[in-house]
């Protein structure tokens, strides 16, 4: 049996391997432009907000963690500090921040935690 060019050509054409390689700099641009600009705006809002409401002698000792379906994740330091901001949050520092900030807390979970307020060069760790 003789086969012509066209024959072969689409033959040949079936036994290649297709290129199945994918590019991840579109969904990953996705990724970045959609959902996580738009955690990293509402922490830098919700960063300003707790800068102004909470006290020094408090601040100093949380770091927000998250924000994940309206909770809130703040770390703090010691069990002191975690009492006292239980306290403010439940004497209406909560209603003041819901109202400043433009997204949705249902509310703030407060956990246990260590961080550093600053890195290793001395900067400050987080800036929003």
């Amino acid at each position: 049996m003789v086969m012509d060019d066209s024959q072969l050509r689409t033959i040949w054409q079936h036994r290649q391997i297709d290129d199945r390689t994918a590019h991840l700099s579109g969904p990953l641009a996705i990724l970045m432009n959609r959902t996580l600009a738009k955690k990293v705006r509402q922490l830098g809002q919700l960063a300003k907000i707790w800068d102004e409401v909470i006290p020094d002698k408090i601040r100093d000792h949380t770091a927000l963690d998250s924000l994940h379906k309206g909770v809130l994740t703040v770390m703090v330091d010691s069990a002191a500090h975690r009492f006292l901001l239980q306290t403010l949050l439940g004497n209406g520092l909560l209603k003041e921040i819901r109202a400043r900030f433009s997204g949705a807390i249902d509310r703030i979970k407060l956990t246990p935690g260590q961080f550093y307020s600053v890195d290793l060069a001395g900067q400050k760790r987080y800036e929003f």
